[in-house]
């Protein structure tokens, strides 16, 4: 694998915690609320679902060759937005798309469902 490729994997995995982290925090304001066993089920196919896409993604680019870094990178860009992430919600509109989310799942809740 050339050091380009390599290159291009660190910074699609770096930005795939970045988007790792919104998805968590979508799936989290789903799932607040819900029974254990909902909560377990929905955990898991999100979570087979995001393996899934970044295999995808990595394939495409390097032909499917996982190194360590590449998880370290991932790890770093959540924890990177993680500790970020109210600072950047101020300057982006991605914080009323989450509002709506939420004002849906609370309605969805206090239905009676």
């Amino acid at each position: 694998m050339t050091a380009n490729i390599q290159l291009i994997s660190l910074i699609v995995s770096f930005l795939f915690g970045f988007i790792f982290y919104y998805l968590y925090k979508i799936n989290y304001i789903i799932i607040k609320g819900k029974k254990r066993f909902y909560q377990s089920l929905i955990t898991i196919l999100f979570m087979y679902n995001i393996v899934l896409l970044y295999i995808i993604m990595i394939f495409n680019i390097n032909h499917g060759i996982f190194h360590i870094y590449f998880f370290i990178m991932i790890a770093l860009g959540f924890f990177t937005n993680l500790k970020w992430s109210k600072r950047m919600l101020k300057n982006v509109k991605f914080q009323s798309f989450i509002e709506k989310i939420k004002k849906k799942c609370y309605t969805i809740k206090n239905r009676g469902d």
